[in-house]
């Protein structure tokens, strides 16, 4: 998978833009993210938030992931993919 990635929250959080538009279904993401022991703190048509490696995690339907508090843009191109994976 191929990513961008922006700096948010003054520099706090990064997050992951996939180079594709994957149109996530974002029940079934939630469903398949759930029955991975993941706990789903918010979730709706738009986005999906969760704990994850002790970072809040928002995951988009397009393939974007925001990850807070998270600095390092390789670590968080890695830690995208790795989500992504589960649900594509």
């Amino acid at each position: 998978m191929r990513f961008t990635t922006a700096r948010l929250c003054g520099g706090e959080a990064l997050m992951a833009i996939s180079a594709d538009d994957l149109d996530l279904n974002m029940e079934e993401a939630s469903g398949r993210l759930a029955g991975m022991g993941f706990r789903i703190k918010q979730k709706d048509d738009m986005m999906i938030t969760m704990d994850w490696r002790e970072m809040e995690t928002t995951i988009y339907p397009q393939g974007k992931v925001m990850f807070f508090p998270l600095k390092d843009r390789s670590l968080c191109i890695r830690y995208a993919t790795e989500i992504l994976e589960y649900l594509i």
